[in-house]
């Protein structure tokens, strides 16, 4: 069994991905070929936003936004803890400060009042200036944006979308990457709509900013191509990734059908097990991950076991929380500084999640999981 089967969606998707890597191979345009702007176009009607600018890594997509907003090392921009390392990197990368916020225990996404209490907190102390919030579709699940523009407005700050697992999904019938000031996806391959190898895409409706990113994705260049009137990257996308995009990009609105199935099947099967993935009202998932949250480390670890045995792969998202990590142990946090998501990290387990998996194997691995639940009980 596959965690996350590339293999099966690649026979449903052949003959289309071969034709249009073919006329890349052939066309010999290999760096910004037509098949890029193509993309773009079909990106942005996705999202609806009037801007898509394709990129080479999830990474650079919230990079060179931040980039474009100039950072200095005392501003504070506000970030969930418990995201892939990528979501404070980048702050850090651009020249920023990252502050690190606690959990929604619930959503897992980040807590607004823990937000605002953060903001409240930094400006207090004065050392930092408060500059933008990066919020994080966590596993598929879209962020509270009711509740996080009000804040943004309220501060002054600008707004981020780490949209890099909520790709697809939707927030009161709007789709994910059409909020805050500017949004970022990532097309790594594990990811619900991913290319073959490394890419992005930043999404905004503002004119100026899709210009600066667009400069900085190209070594900072102007109107000339041997001028350049900043800093910037090399960010750019291939175009065999794009091809394979528009391949995938046919079958993406099925998969997230298929993606709810196998999340819907999962959670009649384990709710009376452990805690099952809690999607608010109002909003549709992609199912980045499915998981499920234990009682304990020590259950998880059993769980893992069981279902290695079994032949069945997990995964755990994450076990160290961003703001306990060596690379950040300069910032001063401590181990109960953000408890929600610390707890989080002990106890979350991601279970194998895809669009081909059938009922069968959901079936084996529920079977599984209560097993080790059985064996366990008093």
């Amino acid at each position: 069994m596959e965690f996350i089967d590339l293999r099966a969606q690649f026979v449903h998707i052949e003959e289309d991905v071969l034709n249009r890597v073919e006329a890349v191979i052939r066309s010999q345009q290999f760096i910004h070929g037509p098949e890029i702007y193509e993309l773009e176009h079909k990106l942005a009607e996705f999202v609806g936003t009037k801007h898509a600018i394709t990129c080479s890594s999830g990474t650079d997509a919230l990079l060179m936004p931040l980039m474009a907003y100039e950072l200095s090392a005392t501003d504070a921009v506000f970030v969930p803890s418990f995201s892939f390392f990528a979501s404070a990197e980048s702050i850090t990368l651009a020249g920023g400060t990252p502050v690190f916020v606690d959990s929604d225990p619930i959503t897992f996404n980040m807590c607004s009042k823990n937000l605002q209490q953060a903001i409240e907190k930094t400006k207090a102390e004065g050392k930092l200036n408060p500059r933008g919030i990066i919020t994080v579709d966590l596993f598929g699940c879209p962020a509270d944006y009711d509740a996080f523009e009000p804040l943004k407005k309220e501060y002054g700050l600008f707004l981020l979308d780490d949209a890099a697992q909520g790709f697809g999904g939707e927030y009161k019938r709007k789709r994910i990457g059409s909020f805050g000031d500017v949004a970022a996806t990532s097309f790594f391959p594990a990811k619900p709509l991913g290319c073959y190898g490394d890419g992005g895409a930043i999404f905004t409706d503002n004119d100026e900013l899709a210009q600066l990113i667009t400069s900085i994705r190209v070594h900072g260049q102007g109107k000339d191509k041997y001028d350049n009137v900043r800093i910037g990257l090399n960010g750019r996308m291939d175009t065999m990734q794009a091809a394979i995009l528009l391949a995938k990009l046919s079958v993406f609105e099925q998969e997230i059908i298929e993606r709810n199935r196998v999340a819907k099947t999962y959670s009649e099967l384990l709710r009376d097990i452990v805690q099952t993935p809690i999607i608010p009202e109002g909003l549709r998932s992609v199912w980045a991950q499915y998981t499920i949250t234990v009682c304990s480390e020590q259950t998880r670890n059993k769980i893992i076991e069981k279902l290695k045995l079994k032949g069945i792969p997990t995964a755990v998202y994450y076990r160290t929380p961003i703001h306990l990590s060596t690379a950040y142990k300069s910032l001063g946090y401590q181990s109960g500084d953000l408890p929600n998501c610390e707890s989080l990290s002990k106890r979350v387990l991601s279970l194998p999640m895809h669009p081909y998996l059938s009922n069968d194997d959901i079936h084996s691995i529920v079977t599984a999981i209560r097993e080790v639940y059985e064996q366990t009980s008093p």
